[in-house]
């Protein structure tokens, strides 16, 4: 598994539901569509690992769609988890405006909650800036997304909850790792419209994903990672989805960055370095 899709795994993450009867499958049982004003509760999952045809396909149609898309806008509002000193974890927010063009162009606008930001790439740099403290630090970048989302990770420690969604091969990284899969049902709830709901274990993180029935387009994703001790939730909202939509030349052009100052595009956790050595765990800032 890449080094994004973990990050994204972490950032996308929520707990499981706890089982139920009502209208919860059983896997290997087919469920059949919910009544109008009733609940969907998760499905019991197996006693041991188990991967259901079903969910593997939904999953995999889901990716197929994500990945067949030329140009791609959608909002991500993600909610998670931290712990607090009183004891009860508290809840954050951050919600991002996203426009992508395959196979080099990519933009990424978080408004809040938190620190405003603001990531361009367009296939031979990648940007980032922050409007409020007019700071921006800019890097040569890869010649595809994919490729630049891991090395503004690697370089910058800059990532998104929502990678996932947007790389060549959404599946690949669920696929590697995948040691439970099964159908729970639909909803007619979540993103205003039908949805099917896969639940699934990759690398110890479980993650519970609404993907629109008609489009194939996700809607909301929850998990955990099993060795948190903690069971911190996180989720993810998808919606305003654009499908092969134009898009402006100039949407991947940063604005308002002519009287921005220039900063090193390196790591917050890197440490300075000492007589021209960079410090160990440091890495080499990257400057256009």
């Amino acid at each position: 598994m890449s080094v994004y899709g973990r990050a994204f795994l972490l950032a996308f993450a929520a707990t499981a539901m706890a089982a139920a009867g009502g209208n919860a499958q059983v896997p290997g049982q087919e469920a059949a569509p919910p009544k109008a004003g009733t609940t969907v509760s998760m499905a019991t999952p197996p006693a041991g690992p188990r991967i259901e045809p079903k969910a593997v396909e939904l999953l995999k149609a889901s990716s197929r769609r994500l990945a067949a898309a030329r140009t791609m806008r959608f909002t991500a509002v993600v909610s998670y988890e931290n712990p607090s000193r009183p004891g009860p974890p508290l809840l954050y927010t951050t919600r991002s405006e996203v426009t992508l063009q395959r196979p080099d162009k990519l933009r990424v606008i978080t408004p809040g909650d938190g620190p405003a930001s603001e990531f361009y790439y367009n296939g031979k740099t990648m940007v980032a800036f922050a409007p409020a403290e007019k700071l921006v630090a800019t890097a040569g970048a890869p010649p595809t997304i994919d490729a630049a989302l891991e090395a503004a990770n690697h370089i910058a420690a800059i990532y998104f909850p929502f990678t996932d969604l947007i790389v060549v091969n959404p599946y690949r990284d669920i696929e590697e790792g995948l040691s439970l899969a099964f159908y729970i049902g639909q909803s007619r709830v979540v993103g205003g419209t039908t949805t099917d709901i896969v639940a699934y274990e990759t690398h110890g993180t479980f993650v519970q994903v609404w993907i629109g029935a008609e489009d194939r387009l996700p809607r909301m994703a929850r998990a955990v990672y099993r060795n948190d001790p903690a069971g911190l939730r996180h989720q993810a909202e998808y919606s305003n989805w654009q499908i092969d939509v134009s898009v402006p030349p100039d949407a991947f052009t940063p604005k308002g960055t002519d009287n921005a100052t220039p900063i090193p595009f390196a790591r917050p956790d890197a440490l300075p370095p000492r007589d021209g050595i960079l410090a160990p765990g440091s890495v080499p800032p990257v400057t256009k």
